[in-house]
């Protein structure tokens, strides 16, 4: 079974929406959620518990987690949501560089194949990648609800792309 690792930034908004989106899709897939400057034991944010309801989707259960060397030897694909995140990761768990993409760059070009996960994401070379700017998924933190429906609508589009591509054929 692969294990996917959603980090965001506080592990309340983007990495919530992405890990309750990816169960629904694919209850087969162990899944995962952190942040790199996360507050431990918070639940989501209101804004995000109402986008994730437009979806007929909830986590009631979630609380905020800081991301742990133990999450990062526990993934098999660790999904970020902007360039800093991938700066994060290579800066404080280097060993977890290959593992890491941002949730636009792995929608793009993570595709179904008859190997297993690691070989299609060893492919990817992701340590080596220049992140450019079309792999951000900004950030709703502070944004009006509209703002945070918005960014549920694209990581949603990404997830289900990624979803379909995760265990190959």
């Amino acid at each position: 079974m692969n294990k996917i690792l959603f980090v965001c930034t506080g592990n309340a908004a983007r990495s919530v929406m992405a890990v309750t989106m990816m169960r629904d899709l694919d209850p087969e897939i162990e899944i995962r959620g952190a942040g790199t400057f996360s507050i431990p034991g918070l639940p989501m944010s209101q804004r995000t518990r109402e986008a994730l309801s437009k979806f007929g989707l909830s986590d009631p259960h979630h609380r905020s987690h800081q991301l742990e060397k133990e999450d990062c030897e526990w993934a098999d694909l660790i999904v970020v949501f902007e360039p800093e995140h991938i700066q994060y990761i290579r800066r404080n768990h280097p060993e977890a560089s290959p593992i890491t993409g941002t949730l636009p760059r792995l929608a793009k070009y993570l595709k179904a194949g008859n190997t297993v996960l690691a070989s299609r994401v060893a492919a990817l070379q992701l340590s080596e990648v220049e992140i450019n700017p079309w792999e951000e998924v900004e950030d709703p933190a502070g944004g009006d609800q509209d703002i945070f429906n918005e960014s549920a609508r694209e990581i949603y589009g990404y997830v289900s792309t990624l979803a379909e591509n995760l265990n190959g054929l």
